[in-house]
């Protein structure tokens, strides 16, 4: 049987719908008045000849201080991705550019990092298997549809994954506060990794030691760091401004 995961919240289930229609076993709404973007959901699932159940409230209950908005839909689970589908990738990409995660935990930071990665244009997001965030319902609601588009590999060593695909020729950046140069000094282009670290304590000792180089995102205030899905956005579109230049 194949293994079913639950979504929920309207732009997460639409955008999931809209893409990958074949891979909705259930898709269910609150019964009862449907508002504007219901409806559309409604009549977007028909179209694509899916079959909407209207169901009582308390089917939504067990989604407890989750914004559901009336709508969830069980669907296949993304097959997991593993280290030879990035050798792979890396092997059919020139200057592939991947991003690293050293044990984000947080699902809304996961979230918001699959979307900043797929509007920059990242081809694979790496994250360790254990002490890790996986996809779950929250990651793909924030991440609004780039859950599905975006490649995330589960390894199970990342810096002996790093390390590898150094061999292979590519250059690791991690992003560190104890360093002068910037991102705004450091060459993003070619076969790039980006490695940044996780909610609080920032890159590990062993992963840091990894990389080949540091950076830092200048910072004037009182605040010693950003938010990790911020900082990678920062991060992430100035590797898109100089990939592009």
């Amino acid at each position: 049987m194949k293994k079913q995961e639950v979504i929920y919240g309207l732009h997460a289930v639409e955008k999931f719908i809209k893409q990958s229609p074949h891979l909705v076993f259930r898709l269910a709404v609150m019964k009862g008045r449907l508002n504007k973007r219901q409806q559309s959901l409604v009549d977007q699932a028909k179209a694509l000849g899916l079959h909407a159940e209207f169901v009582a409230k308390n089917q939504f209950d067990s989604l407890q201080d989750v914004n559901h908005q009336g709508v969830m839909a069980w669907v296949q689970a993304r097959p997991e991705m593993s280290e030879s589908d990035l050798q792979a990738l890396i092997e059919r990409l020139d200057n592939p550019l991947f991003l690293f995660l050293d044990e984000v935990q947080d699902p809304h930071n996961l979230g918001a990092i699959l979307r900043t990665a797929d509007a920059a244009g990242v081809d694979a997001v790496v994250i360790p298997k254990h002490n890790s965030v996986g996809i779950n319902a929250t990651v793909r609601k924030v991440a609004c549809g780039a859950a599905e588009s975006v490649n995330l590999i589960v390894v199970s060593n990342l810096v002996r994954t790093m390390k590898s695909l150094q061999q292979s020729g590519m250059w690791m950046i991690g992003l560190a506060g104890e360093t002068d140069q910037t991102i705004y000094e450091h060459n993003l282009t070619g076969s790039l990794g980006l490695v940044m670290g996780t909610e609080g304590s920032g890159l590990r000792r062993l992963t840091k030691e990894a990389c080949d180089h540091l950076a830092a995102i200048p910072m004037v205030g009182q605040v010693e760091s950003l938010n990790v899905s911020v900082a990678t956005g920062i991060t992430l579109y100035e590797a898109f401004r100089q990939r592009r230049l």
